[in-house]
């Protein structure tokens, strides 16, 4: 099946079933599906966002989005997952960078959502944005995220606070 700049259908099998995830551009009616992805405690954990997140600030955030680019993961047209990534335009020496973070909907997690939005924003990153270097911060834990790492660019250790404790972060980049 053939891709566009916006969509992006990926097929994943997954227990003898079969279900089709599209990826495209956020729109700002997505805010309400956005709060409730980020209202999950496994995503939240996941993440470097604060827990209790305010409807009105996914609303304002998507009225009004940062430089780069936001993308969603739908099944059955329900937003389930979401990738921001965020270039810098304007400022000529990270031209070429992009920075992802992304979240998937704790009940969606496991099952190709975050394969997905992986897939179609390095699409997105080598094929329209000439973007050479791709960071991404995730938790020591993360499995499937540190499969991104590449092997010529050694990760940065960093910590971060999740529930009042301690925990090693890891600063991925794909050269």
């Amino acid at each position: 099946m053939g891709r566009g700049l916006l969509f992006y259908p990926v097929g994943i099998r997954q227990r003898k079933t079969y279900m089709e995830i599209t990826v495209r551009h956020a729109e700002p009616e997505d805010y309400r599906a956005l709060h409730r992805i980020f209202s999950g405690p496994r995503a939240i954990a996941g993440t470097l966002q604060m827990p209790f997140p305010q409807v009105e600030s996914w609303r304002e955030r998507l009225a009004k989005p940062p430089e780069g680019y936001s993308l969603v993961a739908c099944v059955e047209g329900e937003v389930v997952g979401e990738l921001s990534l965020h270039t810098s335009p304007t400022r000529w020496r990270m031209r070429h960078v992009g920075s992802i973070g992304m979240a998937v909907r704790d009940d969606w997690q496991g099952r190709g959502v975050g394969t997905a939005l992986m897939e179609a924003a390095l699409d997105l990153a080598d094929n329209w944005l000439n973007l050479t270097r791709i960071e991404l911060r995730v938790y020591t834990d993360n499995a499937a995220a540190a499969a991104f790492q590449s092997a010529k660019t050694p990760p940065v250790r960093f910590r971060a606070l999740i529930d009042g404790v301690g925990a090693e972060r890891l600063e991925l980049a794909r050269a």
